[in-house]
């Protein structure tokens, strides 16, 4: 069972064994659905999460309504690093987009192991670097890059989050979080349609050419995609 749950999140996979031990009844098993609202603006948390098959949007809204993605978050990380950032709240609001499951784990629990071992630390605050690094990409993409190669990294993202080549996306939910209109996605989708790289109907996106979809992505996916591999290694050794 301890096996079984580290392998399903990469951040759980790369703590080592003698802090995992002391770690682990406090992990706890949660049904993510689509749409759950994580965390509000200014909210205080109560718990971390770290998906396992869900896949977590880290948005910011504005005072109209209107709202954008700036990160995204799966298994290879954790939700509520405000926890141990020393803030306490965020002005970012997270959402479900892809429904599925993950575990979450108190924030006076986290806390405290944060402040305990110097090894959850770095492994924490690596992962916040990363972080980062996801959302100033997507500030400097949105506003340089085309809408179908913005599309083809969030299509990418979040298969890199998955098991499979099955996104469930609908066109208003890539819209809200590219923050376009709703017409300029159904153009693009159909330009990486009409190439072959993508199958989409009626919000299910079946990825047909991934190498395809990456040719036609802008240089955004692999700087986030190669700051991850370079902070979070595979596994840390005992």
């Amino acid at each position: 069972m301890t096996t079984s749950i580290k392998v399903q999140n990469h951040l759980f996979n790369c703590i080592p064994n003698h802090e995992w031990d002391r770690l682990l009844p406090n992990v706890e098993k949660v049904e993510m659905p689509l749409g759950m609202s994580m965390i509000e603006p200014g909210m205080k948390l109560s718990f971390a999460y770290f998906p396992s098959t869900a896949i977590v949007s880290i948005l910011h809204e504005l005072e109209n309504g209107s709202s954008a993605e700036v990160a995204a978050v799966g298994n290879e990380g954790l939700v509520g690093i405000s926890i141990f950032m020393g803030g306490g709240t965020t002005r970012s609001s997270c959402i479900v987009k892809s429904a599925g499951y993950g575990y979450r784990i108190k924030a006076k629990v986290l806390l405290e192991e944060f402040n305990y071992s110097v090894e959850l630390m770095h492994l924490f605050l690596r992962f916040t670097q990363a972080l980062i690094t996801q959302i100033t990409q997507t500030a400097v993409c949105n506003r340089h890059h085309l809408l179908e190669q913005q599309l083809c990294r969030l299509l990418l993202i979040n298969l890199d989050r998955l098991p499979d080549n099955q996104l469930f996306m609908t066109q208003e939910l890539i819209a809200r979080l590219l923050g376009v209109r709703r017409e300029g996605i159904t153009e693009a989708a159909l330009k990486i349609q009409s190439a072959g790289f993508i199958k989409y109907s009626r919000g299910h996106v079946t990825i047909l050419d991934r190498l395809g979809l990456e040719s036609r992505a802008c240089e955004c996916y692999q700087v986030v995609k190669k700051e991850y591999q370079r902070l979070l290694p595979e596994r840390i050794a005992d």
